[in-house]
């Protein structure tokens, strides 16, 4: 996920959370709010309680790799905050989540399918 797809300055962030839609589910929450850009830009937080640095960085790096191999729609924010429980999910249980909380938003791209195999 190139620096142009990411959400990197506190003020994005803070727009997204402050203004966005939200979804959740055990694992994870979704906020969400269109852009004006041509693409989708995601943020991804780890709060202290999660756990030091490894384990949160740990969760965001599974959390990335959920978001870049799932199809979303182009303009849109989104901001994925992990949630304790997501320490002790594996990747596959972490994918879904993320894969969930983008089709109940119907932030999904139309027509594509995931690249994810399930197991």
């Amino acid at each position: 996920m190139g620096r142009e797809k990411r959400l990197t300055k506190g003020t994005q962030f803070e727009a997204v959370i402050n203004n966005g839609r939200s979804w959740s589910n055990s694992l994870v929450v979704l906020r969400a709010l269109p852009n004006e850009l041509g693409w989708t830009r995601c943020g991804f937080a780890a709060g202290k309680r999660l756990g030091k640095a490894v384990v949160r960085n740990r969760v965001k790096r599974l959390l990335r790799e959920g978001v870049r191999l799932t199809p979303i729609k182009d303009g849109w924010d989104m901001v994925f905050i992990a949630r304790p429980a997501a320490v002790e999910a594996d990747y596959r249980t972490l994918g879904r989540a993320v894969a969930e909380l983008l089709s109940r938003a119907r932030l999904l791209a139309d027509g594509e399918v995931s690249r994810r195999k399930e197991a």
